[in-house]
């Protein structure tokens, strides 16, 4: 170990070296001569003829990775049985497990939670179904549904890819808001299918969370779903992204002083995302929306083949403009990104109204990233974690279903979205607002409480609350 530091992954090798033939220091020295810094070793098993070793080592790069397995197979004696990362670690086995929340300890137990006392509840709820809601999973209980055909960053990877994401997205549920939710990828990829999919598992859940769908697929599914089912169906990418972008834009324009009523705003990328963010604009009160995809800016003074596309032009662009995207940016306030990285300018930026704001959330890779526009904006936004001010649905979906599984919503509807990107705007102090930070960290612990209050609030004030819960 040479004791040098590097940044980056850190990987473990096992080695089986046969003992008459190696020399572990070789393999050390081989590793460190490749770019990598051992800074662990364990003993698996030992014996006369072999040894087994686990290295943890750092490397600067993954490339890395393989010229040290390259060095260590020329070496005699030493066989590289598997390279794995801290990352893949924690996927062993999955994520996520089912626990009981009480021990079955004797027959008496075995009894009351199975046959035979169980069949008193299981009558209860059949005489009433409400009483699912309470005496089932189904009070605290989220199904993460995906067909993994949009998966962020990765595109149409299918249900068995896509399984990885859906468990952290459960695990996120139960951490920030203490409700249980399980992932569900489904090997279809066929509206109807999925929809019917849905519906037949829909008892077991109070709620259910759409996610990595393609457009315009999702609209369909979300919109059917929602009216064939009586309990909250909400598609994360469209709606989470929705809120926690407005929560900043409410923050955004405080620190510029400018009201959304009076602003312009650029939407660039009318897919789900874009659509969303739109609608939920509107309803806080936008007027002036331009929205850009490649076919330029939509404009109801053309017939689109994409029903959003239409949707969208019949209800933006006030004015008619067309053009591109630098036609519409010329004095825009705001420009929002939901599309693809590097497609905007700085020269695009100059363009715009005095003290623009930047969102712009594409990930990987933004389209612009902060450094190359920094100097220009007043306010910039994206949807990385390396960045201040990530628009991060994290901030919004555990409050959203926490509020609508406690006051047993039949939906998430318009007013229950306005109020939770309103609780996520309010949680930073007037004090505290600035350029780089106008939206609160996701371990901040008055976001979850503060959007679930808003959220009931809303919910009952709306005609869709089953139940007004205590505080």
């Amino acid at each position: 170990m040479n004791g040098k530091s590097l940044d980056g992954k850190t990987i473990i090798l096992r080695l089986e070296l046969d003992t008459k033939l190696a020399n572990f220091s070789r393999a050390a020295s081989a590793i460190e001569q490749a770019g990598g810094d051992v800074v662990a070793i364990d003993v698996i098993q030992t014996g006369r003829e072999r040894t087994v070793r686990d290295l943890t080592v750092k490397v600067g790069a993954a490339s890395m990775t393989d010229k040290i397995a390259k060095a260590l197979a020329e070496l005699p004696g030493i066989r590289l049985v598997n390279v794995s990362d801290r990352t893949f670690l924690l996927h062993l086995g999955g994520k996520i497990a089912i626990a009981p929340k009480t021990p079955i300890q004797n027959r008496d137990d075995l009894s009351r939670v199975y046959t035979p006392e169980v069949a008193r509840v299981c009558t209860a709820i059949h005489e009433d179904p409400s009483k699912a809601f309470t005496l089932t999973v189904k009070r605290n209980m989220v199904a993460v549904v995906s067909d993994g055909s949009a998966v962020l960053g990765l595109g149409n990877i299918g249900p068995y890819a896509a399984m990885p994401v859906m468990e952290g997205k459960a695990m996120l549920f139960k951490q920030f808001a203490e409700v249980d939710a399980f992932p569900i990828c489904l090997d279809t990829q066929d509206t109807d299918s999925i929809i019917a999919s849905v519906k037949a598992i829909a008892p077991a859940f109070g709620g259910i969370n759409l996610e990595d769908i393609a457009a315009p697929r999702c609209f369909e599914i979300e919109q059917r779903l929602r009216e064939e089912l009586d309990i909250p169906v909400f598609h994360d990418d469209q709606h989470g992204t929705a809120v926690v972008l407005y929560a900043g834009l409410i923050n955004a324009l405080k620190l510029v002083g400018k009201s959304i009523e009076e602003v312009r705003i650029v939407v660039c990328g009318i897919g789900a995302a874009g659509t969303a963010c739109t609608k939920m604009l509107l309803a806080g009160g936008a007027r002036n929306i331009l929205g850009v995809d490649r076919e330029g800016i939509l404009s109801a003074d053309h017939t689109y083949a994409h029903p959003m596309w239409q949707w969208y032009a019949e209800h933006t662009n006030p004015d008619r403009l067309h053009g591109g995207l630098s036609e519409a940016l010329e004095q825009a306030d705001v420009f929002i990104g939901v599309s693809a990285g590097g497609i905007l300018s700085r020269d695009h930026i100059r363009s715009m109204a005095d003290q623009p704001i930047v969102f712009a959330m594409a990930n990987p890779e933004p389209e612009i990233r902060p450094e190359q526009a920094e100097e220009l904006v007043a306010v910039f936004a994206t949807g990385r974690s390396d960045y201040p001010n990530q628009i991060n649905n994290v901030l919004c979906f555990p409050g959203i279903f926490r509020g609508a599984l406690d006051c047993r919503a039949s939906e998430i509807n318009e007013p229950m979205k306005l109020a939770a990107a309103e609780a996520i705007a309010s949680v930073i102090e007037p004090e505290e607002l600035g350029p780089h930070y106008i939206i609160p960290s996701v371990f901040n612990q008055r976001v979850v409480e503060e959007v679930r209050r808003r959220v009931i609030q809303a919910a009952i004030q709306s005609g869709v609350a089953r139940k007004e819960p205590r505080e």
